[in-house]
């Protein structure tokens, strides 16, 4: 292992000493094989308990003609249903019900649309629209990104989305299957964030030293964030219930932790920005100590944290103005009701947000200072070691 990675925080920087790498291979090594009896312990095993229903079906088609649906202010037919349309399912063109209401679909001809497909009380085979059918501007949408990201970034872009692809791999994977087949949630986050953090930061960013000592300051924070998340949501009384998804999860997942849920969704959602913070402070750290190789570990400290201060300033503000807009809708439902901003705040849903956002944060500002003095510890001990070395008197008659 070297003491830095390439171009991240550079591609000069002296190689580790010996005994360095061997102290960051005995800490390492067992967190990785702890990680991987995790997943063996973990991984789902046997059937899902969602079960598929056998009279319904989800189609998909394009709208051939449609009438539209009757205004807001008619009421609709008998069923529910107020427009029809003809969609062309595959080779055939079926008749479907397009339901009214503020949020039933507004289709037109040539529309791509979701369609479900159910056997009515006299055995014939029923239609109706249910949603549009987004999947190829989203694929369009995937592909700009991608495109943006690889002509920006190259082949680091190239790493990035490779490691973007086996976050979702064990998102989708493990971590889901595992919660939905009934193991903790909690554990399985952990579990799970780890794989991710050693897949994604390694294959990202390469394999070193330095790139070791951000994945070290990101797991310090990440356990740091589960604690607190842990003690939080005690002391709140906090159970993950409230809303309608963990309402419609109680039912079909009988017995799911929603507390472990909770904690699970905050563990996860903090592991991308930490994993920003922590490569940003050894890519600031490898730089000072290039511009001064002569610089110590106290010294690039100091220099380093003043610059993810001003990281951490405005990445706070983001996180809870991201957690404030998905919590929009909700938090406009409660202020028009009348509610007191306390009481809107201290309601189970809201201070389940709150805490997200918090906790979240708290273990962003803890990764700075840690994966920083992890950082100057490594590369200016490297340094050091470069430094000694050519200073080494040659032997004589040596080449």
């Amino acid at each position: 292992m070297g003491a830095g990675h390439s171009h991240e925080p550079g591609e000069s920087l002296p190689p580790a000493p010996a005994d360095l790498r061997r102290i960051v291979t005995a800490v390492i090594v067992p967190l990785v094989v702890a990680t991987v009896i995790g997943l063996i312990v973990l991984w789902p095993r046997g059937p899902s308990p969602q079960q598929a229903s056998d009279t319904t079906q989800r189609l998909h088609g394009e709208i051939v003609s449609a009438t539209p649906a009757c205004p807001r202010e008619v009421p609709a037919q008998p069923g529910g249903d107020c427009g029809t349309a003809q969609v062309r399912i595959g080779d055939k063109v079926v008749d479907a019900v397009v339901p009214t209401g503020p949020s039933a679909p507004v289709v037109g001809v040539g529309d791509d649309v979701v369609l479900i497909g159910s056997v009515d009380a006299e055995g014939g085979q029923r239609y109706a629209v249910v949603d549009h059918d987004r999947w190829g501007w989203l694929l369009a949408l995937v592909a700009l990104f991608v495109a943006a990201v690889i002509a920006f970034a190259r082949w680091r872009g190239v790493a990035s989305l490779v490691g973007l692809v086996v976050s979702f791999a064990v998102l989708l994977a493990f971590i889901l299957p595992a919660i939905v087949r009934g193991e903790p949630p909690l554990w399985v986050a952990i579990v799970g964030s780890a794989t991710i953090m050693f897949s994604v930061i390694y294959l990202t960013h390469g394999v070193s030293v330095g790139t070791s000592m951000a994945l070290l300051g990101t797991l310090a924070a990440l356990v740091l964030t589960g604690l607190l998340g842990l003690l939080t949501t005690n002391l709140l009384h906090l159970t993950g219930s409230g809303t309608d998804e963990a309402a419609i999860l109680a039912n079909v997942l009988a017995g799911v932790d929603l507390r472990g849920l909770l904690l699970a969704g905050i563990i996860i959602g903090t592991l991308g920005v930490l994993d920003d913070v922590a490569i940003t402070q050894l890519a600031i750290v490898g730089e000072l100590s290039l511009a001064d190789p002569t610089l110590g570990a106290r010294q690039l400290y100091r220099s380093a944290i003043k610059v993810g201060r001003s990281h951490v300033a405005s990445v706070v503000n983001t996180i809870i103005l991201a957690y404030a807009g998905a919590s929009l809708p909700l938090m406009l439902l409660l202020v028009t009701a009348g509610t007191r901003t306390r009481d809107v705040l201290s309601t189970q849903v809201m201070a389940a947000e709150i805490v997200r956002g918090v906790v979240g944060t708290i273990g962003l500002i803890a990764a700075v200072p840690i994966t920083t003095a992890l950082a100057a510890w490594a590369i200016a001990r490297s340094h050091r070691h470069a430094a000694h070395t050519h200073a080494q008197p040659v032997e004589p008659g040596a080449a």
